[in-house]
């Protein structure tokens, strides 16, 4: 099965060896996008929602290098650093999911950087 590499333009280098989107048979699969710049620097230190806001348009931007939309995404995992974000994160998420909402999973765990609030990974049907 072909896979094609999705990296958006404009796109800093990651940290380890991946790629920001990997597409294979329509299905593209979304890497675990922290609140970077383009540098690997955090954003938005401390505040939960902004650093939400910040990582789905990075999901975002890489689902319409695909050509999809955020439509397509149909399962987010999502990892926390504190659950005390749990509800600031769920009411960006909401703005970016306003329809039939992904199926999804949030855990708690410690993230690459200490700064970093949450991770999410997306799975988006794209041109089905």
């Amino acid at each position: 099965m072909p896979k094609q590499s999705i990296i958006p333009a404009g796109s800093g280098k990651p940290l380890a060896p991946y790629v920001p989107g990997s597409m294979a048979d329509g299905v593209l699969y979304v890497s675990g996008t922290l609140p970077f710049d383009k540098d690997n620097n955090v954003v938005h230190v401390g505040d939960a929602a902004a650093q939400t806001r910040h990582v789905l348009e990075t999901i975002k931007g890489v689902v319409e290098a695909a050509g999809g939309s955020m439509d397509d995404v149909t399962f987010n995992m999502i990892m926390l650093t504190d659950w005390a974000n749990y509800a600031k994160v769920n009411e960006v998420y909401a703005e970016y999911f306003p329809g039939e909402k992904p199926a999804r999973y949030c855990i708690q765990c410690g993230l690459v950087k200490p700064d970093a609030l949450i991770e999410i990974a997306s799975i988006a049907h794209v041109g089905q």
